[in-house]
């Protein structure tokens, strides 16, 4: 699989030079190999599909229960507060897998700035959704929200 951007600089007729967000320069634009050019598929693994379909699972069912206890504002509170996390999870695995690295510092380093980025993610769209959905039932909100996160937790326990 190649990435739009070095589709894109492969076809430029001056080379391109992009910084990751890991901070590793890269040469875009004529390169031959084919192995540097895929990217790696974090968001493939067994393990982290196992969690984002757990956290969608246990989203919907809790918007179910939401839509029949509150009705239409329940089951879309529950709703945004579980994408929320399903959201930054998403955003975890691809700044991980961005620049994966040959070192153990390196490694740790990325984890540290997944992790950053799904807590910004995280903070973001929380403010973005309580501040615009005034109808919110926040019980409802709070519970997908707290579940999804506990349950981001399972791909430790899953093998790959």
């Amino acid at each position: 699989m190649v990435a739009a951007q070095h589709f894109v600089a492969d076809r430029l007729l001056f080379p391109v030079n992009s910084q990751s967000l890991l901070g590793s320069w890269v040469r875009l634009a004529g390169r031959r190999s084919s192995t540097a050019r895929r990217v790696p598929k974090a968001i493939s693994s067994r393990p982290f599909r196992a969690a984002l379909v757990w956290q969608a699972v246990a989203t919907l069912a809790i918007a179910a229960i939401a839509g029949l206890w509150v009705g239409f504002h329940g089951a879309l509170s529950a709703l945004l507060g579980g994408v929320i996390n399903l959201s930054a999870g998403v955003v975890y695995a691809f700044v991980l897998a961005l620049a994966p690295s040959k070192s153990a510092g390196g490694t740790i380093a990325a984890l540290f700035r997944a992790e950053a980025a799904k807590i910004l993610v995280i903070i973001g769209l929380l403010w973005l959704a309580l501040s615009t959905y005034r109808e919110a039932v926040l019980p409802a909100f709070l519970a997908a929200f707290i579940v999804t996160v506990l349950l981001f937790r399972v791909a430790l326990f899953i093998r790959d």
